[in-house]
């Protein structure tokens, strides 16, 4: 039951983040509007961490983790922002792509401990 609330909770909120994105361009703080799709990935991935902080204190047998989850919101994150760089300067997308990986490497090995 709570996973259904949860899943109905995500709905809402990936709606409210295609609002924001569209209301970002609306305004003209985003000058193209192929950088909305950026945005949402970043947006979703944020909630996809806030979604890992409420699954470490609730964790179910057979359940995807909250480092796993942690681990997609970074990468959901790190491949929006990559994008929305991609725009200004492709070396900085790649900066932040490498910086991610070898983030969640580290953090990996340190967990394994």
């Amino acid at each position: 039951m709570a996973e259904n609330r949860r899943e109905t909770l995500s709905i809402g909120v990936f709606l409210i983040i295609i609002v924001i994105a569209i209301m970002l361009y609306a305004t003209q703080i985003i000058s193209d509007w192929i950088l909305i799709i950026p945005i949402i990935l970043v947006l979703s991935g944020c909630w996809t961490l806030a979604l890992a902080g409420l699954r470490s204190s609730n964790v179910h047998k057979y359940e995807r983790g909250a480092f796993s989850t942690m681990s997609l919101g970074l990468l959901l994150i790190a491949v929006g922002g990559a994008w929305y760089l991609f725009a200004f300067n492709p070396i900085y997308s790649l900066a932040l792509i490498l910086l991610v990986l070898g983030t969640l490497a580290i953090a990996t090995a340190l967990k394994r401990k």
